[in-house]
């Protein structure tokens, strides 16, 4: 299989003061086309950091990221914003919505941005809003969602531009367990039939039978890159 991801010798290092705080020592990670790879690891292993530094969110100190083929940090700031707008499909823990914006305008949004036309916008809004179970409430803004909805919507806005590559940081923790079965599926079919890859960070051991492998880390470092779904159970 092809990578699309493939990232080399990641080094991420935090100041507080006088102290240096090692979040990433060394780190090689890659993820096929079309593959599911969880992030595992225990609280402060570096997971959040690996996805951010591997998404374009935030420069490694030291290392490479080859992301379809393209060197992610050798681009200027608005060549990976650009890349990101037309290639990446974020879904944070945070919801990170619009308050002023209803449920179907925080999708349309983003794909008028990637140059869709106002009525296919609100078309592909409304489709993928339906698939995550909001097809009821297109018109509720942010403060009339629930946390599992809002959550839902982050994920409709992620999965709407068909996008090639996937990051997700806890994307299930805000939803009951018939819905994080329901968004995880939905992740596995853009992955299985749109050829996406998708990176998620996770503490929730259910969403391992959704992925193809799972990686864990801790201290920074990998520990395995090869866990396989089907006999894990948890991070020891």
């Amino acid at each position: 299989m092809t990578n699309a991801i493939e990232a080399k010798a990641l080094v991420k290092t935090f100041r507080t003061g006088k102290v240096r705080t090692p979040v990433l020592q060394g780190v090689d990670l890659s993820v096929a086309e079309g593959e599911i790879a969880l992030v595992m690891g225990p609280s402060g292993s570096g997971k959040s950091t690996l996805l951010a530094a591997i998404s374009g969110l935030l420069q490694p100190d030291t290392g490479e990221v080859q992301a379809l083929g393209q060197n992610l940090w050798k681009m200027r700031k608005g060549q990976i914003d650009r890349f990101r707008l037309d290639h990446c499909g974020f879904i944070f823990q945070g919801f990170n919505l619009f308050g002023a914006l209803n449920a179907r305008k925080q999708v349309s949004t983003v794909l008028r941005y990637a140059g869709l036309s106002a009525r296919e916008a609100t078309k592909r809004a409304e489709a993928t809003l339906d698939e995550v179970g909001l097809g009821n409430r297109l018109r509720q803004k942010p403060s009339e969602l629930s946390g599992g909805e809002k959550q839902r919507v982050a994920i409709a806005r992620a999965l709407a531009k068909n996008p090639k590559l996937i990051f997700a940081d806890e994307p299930t923790s805000a939803l009951d367990g018939v819905n994080g079965q329901n968004v995880m599926a939905l992740l596995r079919r853009s992955a299985k039939s749109q050829g996406a890859s998708v990176l998620c960070v996770t503490h929730d051991i259910r969403l391992a039978s959704y992925a193809d492998r799972i990686i864990t880390i801790e201290d920074g470092q990998i520990l395995s890159a090869n866990a396989d779904p089907a006999s894990f159970s948890g991070f020891h």
